[in-house]
Order: structure tokens, then sequence, then C-alpha cells
């Protein structure tokens, strides 16, 4: 399996080298040169960037870190709907950044930071409730992009790490800029946890919000693609969703020997914990008795330039468990 996994994975990053993105979650950028139009496919809309988008707003924190990781963080005059802090690494560069709104900026308020570009973390974005429809901002000159995982107008594939790396060459062809190094970095680090995945197909839960209802990690998003690269088996990995409302009482019964806990600022991780040990049904669960968790920051859980270290960092804390 490792063997698959490393070779899947050298061809997903040849491929991303020589097209500039996947065929499966990012179409191919048609491009006459590095300083002409660009036209691509971006979740079933046909967009053209004329050049380099020069004011950008983003929206999501998978966006914003996308742009900072790629050096473009001068380029963001607007942020919204920001779910938690940006990594150390990027922190001097994102200072500067402007939150336009806390929850996904209107139209109107995403207009007066005169935008060209404008690229969504999720495909809702996009409404005439949230900062426009698609259509409306070309008319208006503003080229609009969705993180092509987060397409729900036409369903993505079972995400890999051909797709999060087809992103990262996407944008990076948009704004004309090379994300060799970067991608290069990613791939070799994701190597290394490949090579040392410590999950022995082990069971995991991955709980992202709800009391009532448990909102997880399902099957073909982000945190299938970290838990099956570490190893692990999703105990939600039948439902075709990236995430989905599953019930405690398949949890009961699935027993996962972990529980990877979101944390959010609304929903900590601490919060989470509470509850499980507090329910009478979850707390003689054995990872609740045992305490095996797993956290994983709400910005980090969503498929994007941080999906590579968010699997290394579960790896991590496997091994850490482990140990105890």
């Amino acid at each position: 399996m490792q063997f698959s996994l490393r070779l899947a994975l050298s061809l997903a990053v040849f491929a991303v080298a020589v097209s500039g993105c996947s065929a499966q979650s990012a179409d191919p950028i048609q491009s006459a040169s590095a300083d002409g139009p660009i036209t691509f496919t971006n979740c079933g809309v046909s967009v053209t960037s004329d050049a380099a988008p020069e004011r950008v707003i983003t929206i999501k924190s998978s966006t914003t870190e996308m742009l900072l990781a790629l050096g473009l963080g001068d380029r963001i005059v607007g942020t919204g709907f920001q779910d938690g802090p940006v990594p150390d690494q990027w922190a001097d560069d994102a200072a500067n950044i402007v939150a336009i709104s806390d929850k996904v900026p209107s139209e109107e308020v995403a207009l007066e930071s005169e935008p060209d570009f404008i690229y969504a973390g999720w495909e809702s974005n996009f409404s005439a409730e949230g900062v426009g429809e698609r259509d409306e901002l070309a008319a208006l000159g503003v080229t609009s992009y969705v993180s092509p995982a987060a397409c729900r107008s036409i369903q993505p594939p079972k995400l890999s790490f051909e797709d999060v790396f087809a992103e990262i060459a996407q944008v990076a062809s948009v704004f004309r800029v090379d994300a060799g190094a970067l991608i290069a970095d990613q791939q070799a680090t994701l190597a290394e946890v490949i090579d040392g995945a410590p999950g022995d197909g082990r069971t995991a839960l991955w709980y992202s919000s709800g009391t009532d209802t448990p909102y997880v990690g399902a099957g073909i998003g982000a945190p299938q693609l970290v838990l099956e690269t570490v190893g692990l088996t999703n105990v939600a990995s039948s439902v075709e969703a990236t995430w989905a409302p599953f019930t405690w009482e398949s949890v009961v019964d699935s027993d996962p020997y972990f529980i990877v806990l979101v944390d959010a600022t609304w929903n900590t991780a601490e919060s989470k914990i509470a509850a499980l040990e507090a329910n009478p049904a979850t707390a003689n669960l054995s990872a609740v008795i045992a305490k095996r968790y797993l956290v994983v920051p709400f910005a980090a859980s969503e498929a994007g330039v941080r999906t590579v270290e968010t699997t290394r960092s579960i790896a991590e804390q496997i091994t850490a468990l482990d140990g105890q």
C-alpha cells in the first residue's frame, strides 16, 4: 500500500509539473503565453483571466492561506469569513490584511474594495445573499474562483493529493507565479508521512461539529484523504460526501479507536471532549475512555495548502499517543 501511495504521489507531482493542474478537480488552463489571457473551467464556470490579479478578496481561511503560501499576501485587499489565525509562518505577511467581514461579505461590501478577483473557499459564497453571483461579478470585471474541492454544483471526485497540488498549481498559474518549490516541499513532507504511516488500519471518527447530530468528515474529502494517508480507517468512509451528518448510534456501533476533534472558536475541541465524556452513550467509547483524541484546527480541516501539514500533524499525534 505504501508503495502504491508513493507511486501515485510521484505521478501526481509529475502531472502538475507538466500540465500545471489536475484533470480531475482543476481543469487545464489554456494559455498562449504567460503574459496573455488564460481560460479554464472552474466548478462548471468558464473563467478567463486577462492578467495576473492585483486586488483580491479571499473568503475562508483556506483561500487566504493559499495566497500567503504562494507569496501573494500583498495582493489581498480584504478577507471575509476567516476560520482562525493563520499559521505562524505566514503571520507577518498577514498582519496588514484587512478583514472586511466576519462572515461572507455582501456584494456591496466586497465591491467597495475594488477587487479584480474573488477567491472563495465554498461555492455557496457566490450567491445573491453572499458576495454576488459569478456571472454578475464577471460583468463588473471581477473574476471569480472557487476552491475546486469545494464545488457542489458539480460533485467533485474523491479528493487526492493530486487534486490538492493541482489547485496550488492552478492558482499559481492564474497569478503567473511559480508553485514548483512549494509543491516540491509538500511532496517531500508527504513522502515522509507515507513512509512512516502509523495508523495500522485502526478506526477513526472525524468529528467536526454538532451535538444532537454529529457532523463528520465523510468519504470523499480532505478528512478521508488525511485519515487514509496516515493509515486510519474512517468510520464514515461509506458516506459519499466531504462532510455529512452522522448518527451517534453509528458512532457507538463503530466504536472508533481514535476521535479527530476539529477545534473551532465556536465549537472548541475542549467543548467536544466535555460533551463526549458527559454523554452516557459516548462516555463508554474506547477512544473517550482512553482519551485518544487527535486535534485539528478548523482552518486546517478543509482541502488546501495546509492538507499535507494536517496529515503530518495527525501522524505525529498518533505516534505520541502510541508512545504513552
